[in-house]
């Protein structure tokens, strides 16, 4: 069983970035596939990029294509969202996911594990 946290995010500013971090607990972190999601009020749930257990990406989001990148780290069981170049709309609560050896896919149907979520908010 895995626990997930996220932390990092925050109110940023237009044009800004922030690193949210997804701290894993638990079994074989590294036989898990990372992703991330966002969900943003009154909006669905929108998968955003994942990361396999072989260090794979998969981009499920045209939106933050080219912004937004994704890392982890097996020996720190932790799993890492850059996001560069913010935008207002980018404003939601973002969730990292755990799916044991492979990427759940965009609508996150799968996914083993999920984080309670961190707030971005992107404002001026």
């Amino acid at each position: 069983q895995l626990q997930l946290v996220e932390s990092g995010g925050g109110l940023v500013q237009p044009g800004g970035s922030l690193r949210l971090s997804c701290a894993a607990s638990g079994y074989r972190f590294s036989n898990y596939a990372i992703g991330w999601f966002r969900q943003a009020p009154g909006k669905a749930r929108e998968g955003l990029i994942c990361i396999n257990k072989r260090g794979e990406v998969s981009n499920y989001a045209d939106s933050v294509k080219g912004r937004f990148t994704i890392s982890r780290d097996n020996v720190k069981n932790t799993g890492a969202l850059q996001m560069n170049s913010l935008k207002p709309e980018d404003t939601a609560t973002y969730y990292c996911a755990a799916t044991l050896g492979y990427c759940a896919g965009p609508l996150g149907s799968g996914v083993d594990y999920w984080g309670e979520g961190t707030l971005v908010t992107v404002s001026s």
